[in-house]
């Protein structure tokens, strides 16, 4: 049995929040995915977390038990052991993250070890405030998606493939202690290289076209959903992959102009899902390939089989 997606939900910062914070996003997510599906809290047997930047360059305690208690997730293991005692962990690797976790998702389903993983992936600016920060690439965002085991044959995510280019890194995010003063917990430095883009392309599309031969995909009714490491990065692969661009997604924020807008980083495959099926996904489509691009230079690839199609 495959696994899938029960439930996804994004979070974004409200107004009224003197800054963002990844707890709160992810843990906001997390419970709207849950309440959509009208399961407690203490159905879910696994947390993974996979955001990188955080507020206040936040590195311990690990995350994922923040975002746990956030969502009420099986505080008292003791008092509340079945259907799960509930177990979090934080799982980092920049914009593949939800694929990486996806696919520690599907070991987990596929032994019996839990009936249900929720996956949060959020990133904030340290200071709280990414568009306080024009040298900042990213967008404040949190997504969650709950997964389970499929009860329709064939439904649900295949085998997730990884693939590392060759370097530089192309994007390094650290913070200067040379220079950072008394204000360090809010401050984070993004250093990416001018031709980022087209060597991720080049990864991307190596990576698809693998993907597509060895598991058999028709790409006539599949369609790609990937990350947006520069605004027309979904159009040049599909020239790239000579597909039909309405078949080539890159996820962006409803009503956001891309030119203008962060990047979505480790939330970027929920938005992408939630707006493929928000925009009416044509039932020409049967299927979904995730695919997920960043720093290392690194690639990530999982084909999603959606039921009832």
């Amino acid at each position: 049995m495959g696994a899938v997606i029960a439930a996804a939900s994004l979070a974004l910062p409200r107004p009224a929040d003197a800054s963002a914070t990844t707890v709160q996003l992810a843990g906001r997510a997390a419970r709207d995915c849950l309440s959509g599906t009208g399961l407690s809290p203490d159905s879910v047997g696994v947390l993974i977390n996979v955001g990188v930047y955080r507020e206040s360059n936040t590195f311990e305690p690990a995350l994922a038990a923040m975002v746990q208690k956030e969502a009420g997730i099986n505080l008292d293991y003791l008092a509340d052991a079945v259907p799960s005692a509930g177990f979090s962990f934080d799982l980092m690797n920049g914009a593949c993250g939800v694929l990486n976790a996806v696919q520690v998702a599907q070991a987990l389903l596929d032994t019996g070890s839990t009936d249900r993983v929720l996956v949060t992936a959020a990133d904030v600016h340290p200071g709280g405030r990414a568009a306080d920060d024009p040298g900042y690439p990213y967008e404040d965002l949190g997504g969650a998606l709950l997964l389970e085991r499929s009860a329709e044959p064939g439904a649900g995510f295949g085998p997730v493939h990884l693939r590392s280019g060759p370097g530089p890194t192309g994007t390094s995010g650290y913070l200067d202690t040379a220079t950072m003063g008394a204000g360090g917990r809010q401050l984070i430095t993004v250093e990416q290289d001018a031709d980022r883009a087209g060597k991720l392309l080049d990864l991307a599309a190596v990576t698809v076209s693998e993907y597509v031969e060895e598991h058999g995909l028709d790409t006539e009714r599949t369609m790609v959903v990937c990350s947006r490491p520069a605004p027309d990065f979904a159009a040049r692969l599909a020239r790239r992959l000579g597909l039909d661009p309405a078949s080539v997604q890159a996820a962006v924020l409803p009503g956001s102009d891309p030119e203008r807008t962060g990047e979505p980083h480790t939330a970027a495959p929920v938005l992408g899902y939630l707006t493929a099926l928000e925009g009416g996904l044509p039932h020409a489509y049967e299927e979904l390939l995730f695919l997920s691009v960043g720093a290392g230079p690194s690639a990530a690839c999982a084909s999603y089989r959606l039921t009832g199609r």
